[in-house]
């Protein structure tokens, strides 16, 4: 049998990206309603970084109730990556090289493999030749800090890459500030009025017909996704992410938003991340750090407790669809599942769970679903959206597993 060209045995492969259980668990509640290959860090979703990186068609294998929204696509001969690490230029090469038989390895974690069907990991490890992945070239999201902590330097990376070659549309706005404009990249019908536009210390990305709004200032690394607004006198900090169809002002740093939030008004979020279709009420704030700078615990609900994150500095992690009051207030480290409607004063509780809705003075109760789906559709019909039928089935689930306590 004549040998194939390296290049052209990938791309005669099928790309599928996996998932550990574990990890999944611990990313919830955003994987609640997505695959781990569906989260966005840095400018990019997991997904969109591997089929831009190897110019292929990714597919998802996910947990069964997403399938219909997210199919996997299974062939004869496959190449299986593990969902939670991100590509590098040592990754992908090992990828380019991987034959039958060899599994690329990350200490006891499965990182890709080839093979018909999937593979448990106690399979895979008895394989002839496992490849270990250097330490240096290992960049993986497992647990929700992961997402932030690895924001600034997927900005970057992702910059290099949508921007490779490419030139940028003009800022021709007189009362526009730039430094380091050589690191700014704007997308066409970008609109800029009388901002500040610091680059110095990390690129801005800038997407197709994204709003900057007067006096606000950006200070890299920063990206501002496709249709997305950055609000009057807004001030986003270092490692934010604003998804596409975002609006986002006040105060933000080392922050995500996925795509379709709305934080419009004044308020800080840091350190954070809020999933789509979720909208923050003027004067909404969130702790980022407890005041005796002792280390955050979080809900884990893989280990269903508070789990110690390592980290000083821990804010709110917001599942998709769930929205806070004016002046609600989050506690450091908090955790807010799918469809929540929280509200009124004092503190809310470091967590939230799914389709539910009240506050802490207030108490909290179980958000009819009826009533939750109704909201969510007046909402997306703003965008001239429509909840699919897809992501209708997806919720029910969700909210079914909540009445029987496992989500």
């Amino acid at each position: 049998m004549r040998k194939l060209n390296l290049g052209l045995f990938l791309s005669l492969m099928n790309i599928i990206l996996f998932e550990d259980l574990d990890f999944r668990n611990h990313l919830k509640p955003l994987t609640l309603t997505r695959p781990i290959g569906m989260l966005r860090v840095g400018i990019l979703t997991i997904k969109e970084k591997w089929e831009n990186r190897l110019n292929l068609s990714v597919s998802l294998d996910t947990e069964e109730y997403l399938q219909t929204k997210y199919p996997l696509i299974l062939k004869e001969e496959n190449v299986f990556i593990n969902s939670s690490f991100l590509p590098t230029p040592a990754l992908i090469d090992l990828i380019k090289n991987l034959k039958p038989g060899q599994v690329i390895a990350s200490g006891l974690e499965i990182v890709a493999y080839i093979s018909d069907a999937r593979k448990s990991a106690q399979e895979l490890g008895k394989a002839p030749e496992i490849i270990e992945l250097e330490p240096e070239d290992t960049f993986s999201i497992k647990h929700l800090p992961d997402l932030f902590l690895n924001n600034g330097s997927q900005i970057e990376a992702d910059f290099k890459l949508i921007t490779a070659g490419r030139t940028s549309q003009e800022i021709t706005d007189p009362y526009t500030k730039v430094y380091s404009e050589e690191n700014i990249f704007l997308e066409e019908g970008v609109n800029i009025k009388a901002a500040v536009i610091n680059a110095e210390e990390g690129p801005v990305y800038i997407g197709k017909d994204a709003v900057i709004q007067e006096g606000a200032v950006i200070i890299g690394p920063v990206s501002i996704g496709p249709e997305a607004k950055v609000a009057y006198g807004a001030k986003i900090r270092q490692n934010t992410t604003l998804g596409p169809v975002c609006r986002v002002g006040g105060e933000v740093g080392n922050t995500i938003f996925h795509a379709y939030t709305n934080k419009a008004h004044d308020g800080f979020l840091g350190n954070s991340y809020i999933g789509e279709w979720c909208n923050l009420g003027a004067n909404t704030n969130a702790s980022n750090l407890k005041n005796d700078y002792s280390e955050v615990k979080l809900y884990d609900y893989h280990t269903d407790g508070m789990t110690p994150t390592g980290e000083t500095f821990c804010g709110t992690f917001m599942g998709d669809y769930s929205k806070a009051g004016i002046s609600t207030m989050f506690n450091t480290g908090s955790v807010v599942g799918v469809s929540c409607n929280v509200f009124g004063a004092g503190f809310q509780s470091k967590l939230i769970r799914s389709f539910t809705w009240g506050g802490a003075a207030e108490g909290y109760e179980p958000y009819r679903f009826e009533k939750a789906i109704e909201v969510i559709n007046a909402t997306m019909s703003r965008r001239k959206i429509e909840l699919s039928e897809e992501d209708l089935l997806i919720l029910s689930h969700i909210n079914e597993q909540k009445i029987t306590n496992e989500v």
